[in-house]
């Protein structure tokens, strides 16, 4: 397995992570426990050594079966969770929106812990900037929890260049995590030139973009109840007619390499910058595999400026986000 550094503090990984979230929340019902474990725990027999999750994902189901599954493999593998919720630490219940005050990192963080099984998390996320607290006074607050042993690198997700930069200041980000695909460009304007800058990795999620770019979602595809997809203006029939033409472009290279559009989509981003580590999620072992032979294909400069010139003439449709979730994002 190839891996890959971020940040600049030790933190090297699989150059392919696991998204976790998936399993237990977020796109329909959840998996059963014995199938979650042995999908994580294929992760790590074919080299994966990232798994990505979060106290919200559920809340807390996610945490408590990633745990359970990693528990052989402690030393072996690193795993990174988040806060920024404000979740009752007992019932899980959501109390409202983002909450980053220090008294709830530090709550959120011996939950954490708890239900990972572990005794440091290796890599600490704020999940959504809390404008109501500085980023200075949240990285302090992860700063004295990495003196205490208790995380050993920090993250942020969806922050936007200036935060960012006031958080380094105060902390060294190791990472950031951003959705980051051929479906969603935007952090090629301000966050990678920072990230480069900074000596920061970038972990992007919905690297397939939440699936559409696996060529297995058209117009016709229904959803379950539950899957947030159905709330994704991108995600309309009308826009997935219309997206599908991005598809239809990685089809026609996938052929030709003798892949898959998943395999070039993931290759794709690979082939952007040697610090970037995207985590595909999946519920289904062959998937698994599938997205990590993506290692295996390597693009041309003529593919990928083939990829870029066609990509150019797509105009993609639809909100990344309904509005509610657009409001969380730190611009």
């Amino acid at each position: 397995m190839q891996t890959r550094k971020l940040g600049s503090g030790g933190l090297e990984v699989s150059a392919l992570g696991l998204g976790c979230m998936g399993l237990s929340f977020g796109y329909g019902p959840a998996v059963d426990n014995a199938t979650g474990i042995a999908l994580i725990r294929a992760a790590v027999e074919r080299g994966v050594t990232f798994f990505d999750t979060a106290e919200i994902y559920g809340p807390f189901a996610n945490e408590l079966l990633v745990g359970e599954a990693l528990a052989p493999f402690r030393g072996k593998v690193a795993i990174a969770t988040k806060f920024g919720f404000d979740i009752d630490p007992a019932t899980g219940e959501r109390r409202g929106g983002v909450n980053s005050r220090p008294e709830r990192i530090r709550q959120a963080v011996e939950g954490s812990l708890r239900r990972l099984g572990i005794e440091s998390i290796d890599l600490l996320y704020q999940h959504r900037v809390d404008p109501a607290v500085p980023i200075e006074d949240v990285a302090g607050t992860v700063k004295e929890l990495i003196a205490a042993g208790k995380v050993r690198h920090f993250g942020l997700s969806e922050a936007s260049a200036r935060t960012i930069r006031r958080a380094h200041a105060v902390l060294p980000v190791s990472a950031l995590q951003s959705e980051y695909s051929l479906f969603w460009r935007e952090p090629e304007a301000e966050i990678i030139p920072t990230l480069e800058e900074l000596g920061i990795g970038f972990v992007p999620f919905s690297p397939l973009g939440k699936g559409f770019l696996t060529g297995k979602i058209d117009e016709t595809t229904t959803f379950a109840a539950d899957d947030f997809r159905n709330t994704v203006p991108r995600f309309a029939p009308e826009a997935r007619r219309a997206n599908h033409a991005l598809v239809d472009l990685l089809g026609a290279i996938a052929m030709r390499k003798g892949g898959t559009p998943a395999q070039v989509a993931l290759a794709w981003l690979l082939a952007r910058k040697p610090w970037i580590v995207p985590i595909p999620g999946t519920t289904r072992a062959h998937r698994l595999e599938e997205n990590l032979g993506a290692m295996a294909l390597t693009l041309t400069p003529g593919d990928l400026a083939e990829i870029e010139q066609a990509a150019a003439q797509v105009e993609l449709r639809g909100a990344r986000y309904a509005p509610a979730q657009e409001a969380l994002i730190d611009r």
